[in-house]
């Protein structure tokens, strides 16, 4: 089978309200590194490409880091700070997406917009003091962003604020480039303890230690006593990269690891 995907136009605004206005209309689509846009048979107005906006950069700070929405899957996995301050977290998240040249094409913006289920970056970035900051919307917690209904709004960039931490992330794959069966990033910011699990195959989910399971530390009768409230805590199905039954037996076992290795960072 062929897959085509036409625009009628393409259209390189020169400020994020020009980008905002074209975006407004029904059959146009900000297009990103169209990784995953093309992937069907569609046929679109406008090709609203961003280019032309400065948003391909990672900007970092004493407090934070700002990566524009043009930003690479690669520029993130080889940035020398992001990698410092994940405990090279992110390099171990992004290194398997699909293939080096897939991730020098698909970017940020197009990466957390759609807030696919499967994401291995909005699990890695949901762990850390994460927000995104939107066109009209503002600037709002990666949290909330997950759960919010799609718009028409232009994703900016997202904001990582340098909390003292240390975070380990894991994942399960059929095979190295695959899609992830689950994954997870296990995190501590400050006093706080952070589990996130995605890939369930829905969006992933955020959990704290709300019960103090973690309180006198990471070993492991407190990791596996964690694993477990975790696993009851997350909705899971199945599809092609794995049962309901396959995931549900996984994720403790997924979280108890990501916790083990987040006391080594420790």
């Amino acid at each position: 089978m062929c897959i085509i995907i036409t625009f009628q136009k393409y259209e390189r605004p020169q400020s994020l309200q020009e980008a905002w206005e074209l975006n407004q209309k029904k059959r146009n689509r900000v297009v990103a590194g169209m990784m995953w846009l093309k992937m069907g048979n569609h046929s679109f107005g406008t090709a609203i490409d961003l280019c032309d906006l400065g948003l391909d950069a990672i900007e970092e700070t004493d407090e934070e880091f700002r990566i524009g929405a043009m930003v690479t899957l690669r520029q993130m996995e080889t940035h020398a700070g992001l990698d410092a301050y994940s405990c090279g977290a992110i390099k171990a998240a992004f290194q398997d997406i699909v293939g080096v040249q897939f991730r020098n094409g698909a970017t940020l913006g197009g990466s957390l917009w759609r807030r696919m289920g499967f994401s291995d970056i909005v699990t890695a970035f949901l762990a850390m003091d994460s927000y995104v900051e939107l066109h009209e919307g503002g600037i709002v917690p990666l949290e909330r962003f997950v759960s919010m209904p799609y718009d028409k709004d232009i994703l900016v960039r997202l904001i990582v604020k340098k909390r003292p931490g240390a975070f380990a992330y894991q994942a399960v794959r059929k095979q190295r480039t695959d899609l992830p069966t689950l994954n997870c990033m296990a995190a501590k910011l400050g006093d706080e303890y952070r589990v996130v699990v995605g890939a369930r195959p829905g969006r992933a989910v955020l959990l704290r230690d709300d019960q103090g399971i973690l309180a006198d530390g990471i070993n492991e009768a407190s990791a596996a006593a964690f694993a477990e409230h975790v696993a009851g805590s997350i909705r899971v199905s199945g599809n092609m990269w794995g049962s309901a039954e396959y995931r549900r037996a996984l994720a403790p076992v997924l979280v108890r690891r990501a916790l083990l290795a987040l006391g080594e960072v420790r």
